[in-house]
């Protein structure tokens, strides 16, 4: 388990260097009180381990960055991908202050050559108002693009970023949408339309990857109760969510998506163990059993891949 006497940890991405597991999280300090203050004093933190249960952790990857630039508000989620000439690339979540406390998002990068020491490029990627809804918008709390997974194309045509993102059109409680960029070179981003549709039951669709386990496709996603549709609410938890995949680019079956994740947790992340077909769950405790905030991440969860599909634990 991850979990610190003096900082809160949630959402997190994971690495396999081919010797070691690194873990990049988000921290906040406790000593801000309210939990709900750590996204606005959020950092990027990282943690190594040979198994997935005994993390050391080492300098942090990303901190926030200078008045007026993208990151300046906070650093948040994202996702690792090597290029070819061996570089890694680190995409992340960057936030800006708003009027009326909201915020901006959009999708920056930095690189390293060892995943210890970071170079900051800026931003690369923001909601297109052709497709995607914007903060004047006046429809959701903040202006959604976040959360990048990064993945090569299946046929060699560069690279894809899917995006948690907004769509311009319907109600404003059932816009949350597949965003979509592609790169040739991982370093110029050409924001695209969306991979899917708006009225699929979601308000955001937040830090989704695509898998594939059991030799079927899968793109995996989080929703909170209260980030779900009106017409959902109440027929089932919010928490990570599994919807059938057609390729990593889609058809996904959002609107037949199902919750696979245990009660109280979030942001489920699967992880294939080296040199093996076996899977574990990673996730954090969002929901104590009190109601309180949980701030940790567990210890790695059996996956059984059935005739149907796949469970957790």
């Amino acid at each position: 388990m991850l979990a610190f006497d003096h900082d809160w940890v949630w959402d997190f991405w994971t690495v396999d260097d081919g010797k070691r597991y690194h873990l990049f999280f988000l921290h906040a300090p406790k000593s801000l009180g309210d939990p709900d203050a750590r996204h606005y004093n959020a950092g990027i933190g990282h943690a190594v381990s040979d198994d997935l249960v005994n993390w050391t952790r080492v300098q942090d990857a990303l901190a926030h960055g200078e008045p007026g630039d993208f990151d300046e508000l906070a650093t948040w989620t994202g996702s690792i991908v090597r290029h070819p000439d061996g570089t890694w690339f680190q995409f992340y979540t960057g936030s800006r202050p708003a009027p009326g406390g909201s915020n901006i998002q959009s999708i920056g990068y930095a690189t390293s050559d060892d995943l210890f020491t970071w170079t900051k490029h800026g931003q690369v990627a923001r909601a297109d108002p052709r497709w995607y809804e914007r903060l004047e918008d006046n429809g959701w709390h903040d202006e959604a693009f976040r959360d990048p997974w990064v993945m090569p194309d299946p046929d060699g045509d560069g690279w894809h970023m899917l995006v948690t993102a907004r769509g311009n059109t319907g109600p404003f409680d059932d816009r949350g949408v597949v965003g979509h960029a592609w790169s040739p070179d991982l370093r110029t981003w050409e924001v695209r339309a969306p991979l899917t549709e708006v009225g699929q039951g979601f308000g955001q669709l937040e830090v989704m990857f695509d898998v594939e386990i059991g030799g079927r496709r899968y793109l995996l996603f989080s929703c909170l109760d209260g980030d779900l549709a009106e017409a959902r609410k109440g027929s089932v938890a919010g928490g990570t969510w599994a919807a059938r995949a057609d390729s990593p680019l889609g058809p996904y079956d959002i609107a037949g998506a199902t919750v696979v994740s245990p009660p109280g947790l979030y942001v489920g992340r699967l992880v294939r163990l080296r040199g093996t077909d076996e899977w574990r769950f990673l996730a954090f405790v969002n929901n104590a059993g009190d109601g309180s905030f949980g701030g940790t991440i567990i210890d790695p969860l059996p996956v059984v891949v059935t005739g149907d599909g796949f469970r957790v634990g």
